[in-house]
């Protein structure tokens, strides 16, 4: 599917700035394609880009809104409606991530019919998997896996690609969820996938390549957050990886909405990661570790990142400061 640019990121009520992950991140790496953002009365995230009425982004020539918020179940939640018939109305697209599909909002497919725009289920496969096999593939894999759910999983990876080709190399990041599909105009989100087709799918989107090539792989889940280890085990089989990268944020306390399960310390998480990994790739490695340092000091940040290079023994760095040059060195 092709999504019209520029976008206007849909912020709706979302309840903290994690919530909006989705339109930060397009925002981050699709800076010249955002025009500004729609945030409803209670809304308590940010991206830092021009406040605008649908209106408003009719004037400023939107041609896609962007439900940029990734709330838990990924429902829409029924106040957002008319704001998206009104966009419709006056002539966007409509491009959405959440599991709830906005392809069966009624009003929403009655206006995008009348007005002949386009609904943007992005999370929703368009096509069907085979089940995995296996087999070995041509090419390299580069996969990032995490401590917990939102640590900077996408944001290492397309880092990690950005460094790749500012050396020359042959790379390609392979996105796995709505947001990286919405920066990398296309991909698999995994997390909608039937079950038995996981691992398949991920084989379908890191086919058979040059020998130099390697797939940056965006990771999703954790082995560690119950609601979500089944998606990141299929993904790990399906990848195949030659290497891992490990992300973590620092002083997150427990799993993501789960005070009842703390966050798993990073050796234990790598151990975990290697050990699945080794299933379709025995000579699968861990070559570094992304620490999302935002709730530290600078220099707090510097020797937690310090801390853990020790314990690991790998190159350890905060993405957004250090840059990934570490990381990409130790491949």
């Amino acid at each position: 599917m092709e999504i019209r640019t520029p976008y206007l990121l849909f912020l709706g009520d979302a309840r903290d700035q994690l919530a909006a992950k989705t339109a930060y991140g397009v925002r981050v790496w699709r800076p010249d394609w955002c025009v500004g953002q729609r945030r409803l009365a209670e809304c308590n995230a940010d991206c830092g880009i021009p406040d605008m009425t649908i209106k408003e982004a009719q004037a400023a020539g939107v041609k896609t809104v962007i439900l940029g918020v990734a709330n838990r179940g990924g429902v829409i939640p029924k106040n957002w409606t008319s704001e998206l018939v009104d966009a419709v109305n006056r002539g966007m697209d409509v491009a959405s991530g959440l599991h709830t599909k906005i392809t069966e909002i009624p009003e929403l497919v009655d206006a995008a019919n009348m007005n002949d725009r386009l609904l943007l289920d992005v999370r929703h496969p368009t096509r069907n998997f085979d089940v995995a096999d296996g087999v070995k593939r041509n090419g390299k894999r580069l996969l990032t896996v995490g401590t917990d759910v939102s640590v900077g999983k996408m944001f290492t990876s397309l880092a990690i690609e950005r460094e790749m080709h500012q050396r020359g190399m042959n790379a390609s990041f392979r996105a796995t969820g709505q947001t990286g599909i919405f920066i990398a105009s296309a991909g698999v989100s995994i997390d909608a996938v039937v079950a038995d087709f996981i691992s398949g799918a991920v084989e379908w989107l890191t086919p058979e390549n040059d020998a130099d090539h390697w797939d940056v792989v965006e990771g999703q889940g954790s082995l560690f957050n119950v609601s979500y280890a089944g998606v990141t085990l299929g993904l790990i089989h399906g990848a195949q990886p030659d290497a891992l990268v490990v992300c973590h944020e620092a002083g997150r306390p427990h799993m993501r909405s789960m005070p009842h399960f703390p966050v798993i310390d990073i050796p234990t998480c790598i151990e975990a990661n290697l050990e699945a990994a080794r299933l379709t790739n025995p000579d699968v490695r861990c070559i570094g570790a992304s620490i999302n340092t935002s709730s530290l000091t600078e220099q707090d940040g510097r020797d937690f990142c310090k801390r853990i290079g020790a314990e690991t023994g790998l190159p350890t760095v905060d993405p957004l400061r250090d840059g990934v040059a570490a990381i990409v060195d130790n491949l």
